[in-house]
């Protein structure tokens, strides 16, 4: 039995999938017997720790600057260009006083050309956790953007929601303790419970794909739920009391199904799934296949990581494009891998 939740801010949803059939409520007795559980959640609304920012670069108008709220940031020399070359030395003295200093346990990094050498920001990282043992620490080129603003906003925002991911992973291991936790990813997919505590950026709009999913796999017959009230199938309704569904989550779509549980039955759904984006350089073709098999490889490792079963890791998707404007042998590489979950 797979258990789908879906964390939502006026309730909470929970199935029981099993050979199809999609059960709800579900006993916290039956709950905590699952193979597996898959949570859904928008992080939207969610708290928000105060990040320090670390911008490796050149300097910049004070309009430019990482924009990071309550918290502090700082913009230091080093970085490399978009071919891998470096621009000057990092300044490694900058970056250890902010560290030591700015009081702050929840960092976001991101350097000049970091999708193509993220040599710099690893060495950020590096200085900040002998600074800072308690340092919650997140990269740029991780994301894999070329635009340096696009990375740096969601490195901030990933590290932003670090502390309220882990209290979400938290809660969820002690209301099923001994169930292994999967989030669902805002483009589909699952990743596990620690890999969601590292980058709960990924899970942000959770509950809105799994609800996208959720419903048209009830549209196209996968499963039938049985509710409180009745069963409901895909074009009879379901049991509803004042245009709420039971289980108090409100009801909409064709299939009279409420949204709270399509989303958990959507999330419930998922696999295991970890994408890697790089800019890559490469002067003819076999030097291209030579860094496709190293980000090939890097997404293989990377969605064991997301919870998949090492023996059922494989390659889903790989798209590689020039990048116009810039010199030749430069390609934005995108690779998708997925899995079956290792639990149930």
């Amino acid at each position: 039995m797979i258990l789908g939740v879906a964390l939502g801010e006026a309730a909470l949803s929970v199935v029981a999938v099993d050979d199809g059939a999609v059960t709800w409520p579900v006993a916290r007795g039956v709950a905590r017997t699952a193979s597996r559980v898959c949570v859904a959640v928008n992080l939207g609304g969610a708290p928000t720790a105060p990040v320090a920012a670390i911008r490796v670069g050149g300097p910049c108008p004070e309009a430019l600057r990482p924009v990071v709220g309550a918290g502090m940031a700082t913009i230091v020399r080093g970085g490399h260009s978009v071919t891998g070359r470096p621009l000057t030395p990092l300044d490694t003295d900058a970056v250890r006083r902010f560290a030591a200093t700015c009081g702050l346990a929840d960092f976001a990094v991101t350097a000049t050309g970091s999708p193509m050498l993220a040599d710099h920001e690893l060495a950020v990282a590096a200085i900040v956790a002998a600074e800072v043992p308690e340092a919650r620490i997140t990269l740029s080129y991780e994301f894999g953007y070329p635009g340096l603003r696009e990375r740096e906003a969601d490195a901030i925002r990933n590290a932003a929601l670090g502390p309220e991911a882990g209290r979400i992973a938290d809660d969820v291991a002690r209301e099923l303790p001994g169930v292994p936790a999967y989030f669902a990813r805002s483009g589909g997919g699952l990743v596990s419970a620690h890999y969601f505590r590292r980058f709960p950026l990924t899970c942000d709009l959770g509950a809105v794909a799994s609800l996208a999913r959720g419903r048209t796999a009830l549209a196209e017959g996968a499963g039938t739920v049985r509710g409180r009230d009745g069963v409901a199938a895909p074009g009879e309704g379901a049991a509803r009391s004042g245009g709420v569904a039971s289980g108090g989550v409100a009801a909409s779509g064709e299939a009279g199904v409420p949204d709270g549980v399509a989303t958990a039955y959507g999330a419930a759904l998922g696999r295991p799934e970890a994408h890697v984006e790089r800019i890559v350089q490469a002067r003819g073709r076999a030097e291209l296949d030579r860094v496709l098999r190293d980000a090939r490889d890097e997404a293989l490792t990377r969605v064991v990581s997301a919870g998949a079963a090492p023996g059922s890791a494989g390659i889903d998707e790989v798209t590689v494009n020039p990048l116009s404007y810039l010199p030749d042998g430069l390609y934005r590489v995108r690779v998708t891998a997925g899995g079956r979950p290792w639990a149930g």
